[in-house]
C-alpha cells in the first residue's frame, strides 16, 4: 500500500506522516495539513455492503493513516465505535421527505462531532507514543457548540491529555452550554468569551503560531494538538459515514453498484462537506456535494461568485453551529484547486487575514462544478422542520432543516432526481425551543427541559441519555473571559 504523507497547504517545506500531522495539528507556517495524493477505495460496494460501520472505518482509514500499523488503527476503531452509540449502526440511515437522512447523532453528545472525536483521542494518544512524545499534550480547541462536548467527552480523564475549550458566551444554545460547563474530568477546562465564534477561533490560531509560549510550555512539560475540524485526524474518520452510507444504501438495495448520489451538508467550517469531496475523489459515485448555509451565507455567495469575503454582519441563528464567517476547511480545497501550489494559497489566505476577502480566478472557479451552494434564512429553516414534522412525522434539527430546505431549493432549480443523503448533524434534543418553536409557537412558554419531554412524545422516541445526564448536573466551569484574555487564561489553567 502506498505510504501518504502530508503537506502543509502554505509551506513546500518535507512532508509529514500521518501520525506527525495528527500530532501538530496545524503547520508550523499556519497551513492546514493535506494528503500528497487521495487514495482510491481498494474495496467494491458490494464487498463494503457486507461490513459494519467499525470495518468500513478500517477499510478507508488504513488508506490514509498509512504509518499506523493494521493492530493500532483497529484498537482506535473499537475504542471509538462502541457502546458510546446508542445505534448499532453508529451512523444509521432514514428514509424521510423523498431523502435519506444520515443520522450523525448517535454518540456521546448527540452531534456529528462525536463521528471524529470520539476516535481523535486514540490517534492522538497513538500517535504521541509512535513519535517518542514526552510532553504531556495540551488540546486547545474553539467550538461554535459541538465540538467542544465532544471534544471533551472524548478527551475527559485520558492519560497524557488536557482540553480546553472556548466558547462563545452568548453564541450557543442552551442544552449546548449546559452541556459543556457541566463536563466533569480533572484534565478539562472550559471558557466562554465575549465574541462570537470567529473571535475564538482565531484566538486560538493565534495561541498555535505563538512561539515564545510554545517555548515557555516545552520547558513546562507540554505542547499544544488541536482537536477542530482543521486536524486531518477530524477530517479522515468523516469521510467513513459517506462510504458506510453509499455501501448501506446499496445493502438496502435502494441503489445500483456504481450509481451516482447527491449530498446534501449543512456547513458552517466546511469539514463536513470537504469529507464528502474527498470521498468522491477516492471513487465514491457522488455527483453534486450541496452546500447549504444559513444566513451566515459567506460559503453561498463564494460558490456563486469566486469571491470569498468576510466582511458582512455576523447573524446569530437557531442553527449555531454554522454560525461562522471564516470557513477554515474551505482552505484545503482553495489549495488543491489552486493546482496544490502553496504560494497561491498563502497569498489569497494573506488577503483574507489582512482585508477579509480574496478572489479566486475563473480556472480555479471552474474546478468547483463539483458543488452547488445555497442558503435557508430563519423562517425556511423552521418552515422546513415543521413540513417535514407534518409531513411524515420525522423530527429534525435546526441544522438539518438549513439542509432539507436547501435540497429543496436544488431540485426546483436543476430538476435533478438522483438518489440524495442529507447530512443529519445534530439531535432535534439539542436545539429544543427552536425545533418545538418550527413546529408550533405555543410551545414557547415551557421551560427547556419540559420541552425535552415534549419533543419526547412528539417524535415518539426516547429522551437521549446525553440530555438526561445535564438536567440536575451541577455547573462545574463558569469562567468568562475577553479574547484578549486567552493567552493569560491558558497558562493560569497550566499553572505556567
Amino acid at each position: 500500500m502506498k505510504e501518504v504523507l502530508y503537506k502543509s497547504t502554505r509551506g513546500n517545506k518535507e512532508p509529514v506522516t500521518a501520525s506527525e500531522a495528527i500530532l501538530k495539528g496545524l503547520s508550523d507556517d499556519g497551513g492546514l495539513f493535506v494528503p500528497d495524493c487521495i487514495p482510491v477505495l481498494d474495496k467494491t460496494v458490494a464487498q463494503l455492503s457486507r461490513m459494519s460501520y467499525q470495518e468500513v472505518a478500517y477499510e478507508v482509514m488504513k488508506l490514509f493513516l498509512t504509518d499506523f500499523t493494521e493492530e493500532e488503527l483497529k484498537a482506535c476503531i473499537r475504542n471509538a465505535y462502541d457502546d458510546k452509540f446508542d445505534d448499532e449502526a453508529i451512523a444509521p440511515l432514514t428514509e424521510a421527505g423523498g431523502a435519506y437522512y444520515l443520522e450523525l447523532f448517535h454518540g456521546a453528545t448527540i452531534a456529528f462531532k462525536d463521528m471524529a472525536l470520539s476516535i481523535l483521542p486514540h490517534l492522538l494518544t497513538t500517535a504521541a507514543k509512535k513519535n517518542q512524545v514526552k510532553n504531556e499534550i495540551v488540546i486547545l480547541t474553539a467550538t461554535s457548540g459541538d465540538t467542544g462536548k465532544a471534544a471533551l467527552a472524548g478527551f475527559a480523564g485520558v492519560k497524557g491529555t488536557r482540553i480546553i475549550v472556548f466558547y462563545p458566551k452568548n453564541g450557543v444554545s442552551p442544552i449546548q452550554e449546559k452541556q459543556m460547563v457541566t463536563q466533569k474530568g480533572d484534565n478539562t477546562y472550559v471558557v466562554g468569551i465575549t465574541g462570537n465564534f470567529d473571535d475564538a477561533q482565531t484566538g486560538v490560531k493565534k495561541l498555535f503560531g505563538d512561539k515564545e509560549l510554545a517555548k515557555e510550555m516545552d520547558e513546562a512539560g507540554f505542547q499544544f494538538s488541536s482537536a477542530n475540524s482543521i486536524n486531518i485526524g477530524r477530517l479522515v474518520p468523516q469521510i467513513v459515514y459517506y462510504v458506510y452510507a453509499y455501501a448501506a444504501l446499496f445493502a438496502k438495495g435502494r441503489i445500483a453498484e456504481g450509481e451516482k448520489i447527491n449530498v446534501v451538508v449543512p456547513t458552517g467550517n466546511f469539514g463536513n462537506i470537504l469529507a464528502a469531496f474527498y470521498a468522491k475523489n477516492m471513487g465514491l459515485p457522488i455527483g453534486k456535494l450541496i452546500c447549504a448555509s444559513n444566513d451566515n451565507k459567506v460559503l453561498y455567495d463564494f460558490f456563486a461568485t469566486g469571491a470569498y469575503d468576510r466582511n458582512r454582519e455576523f447573524v446569530l441563528t437557531s442553527s449555531p453551529s454554522m454560525d461562522i464567517l471564516i470557513s477554515s476547511n474551505l482552505e484545503r480545497l482553495i489549495y488543491r484547486i489552486a493546482g496544490n501550489d502553496a504560494v497561491k494559497n498563502k497569498e489569497l489566505m494573506d488577503l483574507l487575514a489582512g482585508c477579509g476577502k480574496y478572489e479566486i480566478t475563473e480556472e480555479m472557479q471552474a474546478q468547483l462544478e463539483d458543488f452547488y451552494g445555497n442558503y435557508a434564512n430563519e423562517e425556511e429553516t423552521a418552515a422546513a422542520i415543521k413540513k417535514m414534522y407534518e409531513s411524515c412525522g420525522y423530527v429534525i434539527d435546526t441544522h438539518t432543516a438549513v439542509a432539507a430546505a436547501v435540497y429543496g431549493k436544488y431540485k426546483d432549480a436543476v430538476k435533478d432526481d438522483a438518489k440524495t443523503v442529507i447530512a443529519s448533524t445534530a439531535s432535534p434534543f439539542k436545539f429544543t425551543r427552536s425545533v418545538m418553536n418550527a413546529i408550533d409557537a405555543k410551545y414557547d412558554k415551557m421551560d427547556d427541559f419540559a420541552l425535552v419531554d415534549e419533543l419526547s412524545k412528539l417524535a415518539n422516541v426516547p429522551v437521549p441519555a446525553a440530555i438526561e445526564e445535564i438536567r440536575t448536573a451541577p455547573v462545574i466551569h463558569d469562567r468568562i473571559c475577553d479574547k484578549d484574555e486567552m493567552k493569560a487564561v491558558v497558562k493560569n489553567f497550566l499553572q505556567m
